[in-house]
């Protein structure tokens, strides 16, 4: 079976994609690696960029390519409120015409008198053409226990979201992937390949072949129809050719 490989922009360092003047500039050289689509991430864009969000999107059909777009907010404020910039989220996930919309969870309360709260989340996200996703992200809310809450409740009231496993970002909270990946894998719909090894200064992502094939015992617990995203660095002097390599050993 092959997968739909996703590579994620920031996989060629935040600084780097900004000197190379932006993200459309690694369009090419993601698409020479037979990769399936690109994940734009809102941090890397800059005010003159989310202007030209149509643009973008024409750009990356050009380039044969899907789209995911992540942005760096939560779904739930400190409150336990609904995020209020969601509707302008979802607009410019649609200008990119990106498939999914990638958020982490917040501070997501799971308290018996929050149904007005779920029905008033679904019905706005049952009227969007993107599917969201929330992730584990390396904050007191990425934690297994609060993202199990929710999936399972969300599962319950149908409310349409998927997961986004990052394979990685468990070592930054402290938690091991194996047990997230058995208690999770039922709602994942979108996997971040994030390698991490620990040095003397923490945690890191590096290339799968700089650590041990624990990755790949991961990656057999969870899910084996959805796309994988490449979120570890890619460095080399032939950007295609490193990023080819790795979206053949994903796919």
């Amino acid at each position: 079976m092959k997968h739909d490989v996703f590579v994620v922009t920031a996989a060629y360092g935040n600084d780097n994609v900004l000197a190379l003047g932006g993200q459309h500039k690694l369009l090419p050289i993601i698409a020479q690696s037979g990769a399936a689509g690109v994940e734009i991430r809102r941090e890397l864009l800059t005010e003159t960029d989310l202007r030209e969000l149509p643009e973008l999107a024409r750009a990356i059909s050009a380039h044969g390519l899907r789209c995911f777009y992540s942005a760096p907010e939560a779904l739930f404020a400190p409150n336990g409120a609904q995020n209020t910039l969601l509707p302008q989220l979802f607009d410019e996930a649609e200008q990119l015409n990106a498939e999914r919309l990638k958020l982490s969870l917040g501070h997501y309360q799971a308290t018996g008198d929050n149904t007005d709260a779920e029905q008033a989340l679904a019905a706005f996200l049952a009227a969007q053409q993107v599917k969201l996703l929330v992730e584990n992200d390396q904050t007191e809310c990425g934690v297994l226990l609060p993202l199990k809450d929710f999936f399972t409740r969300a599962a319950s009231v149908n409310l349409p979201v998927g997961m986004t496993f990052d394979m990685g970002n468990w070592h930054w909270v402290g938690q091991a992937p194996q047990p997230a990946a058995a208690a999770l894998a039922s709602f994942v719909s979108y996997i971040h390949v994030k390698v991490a090894v620990r040095s003397a200064t923490g945690w890191g992502a590096v290339p799968p072949d700089e650590s041990d094939d624990t990755w790949r015992q991961l990656l057999a617990a969870l899910p084996d129809n959805v796309p994988r995203g490449i979120e570890f660095p890619l460095i080399g002097d032939d950007l295609a050719a490193v990023t080819r390599r790795f979206v053949s050993l994903l796919q």
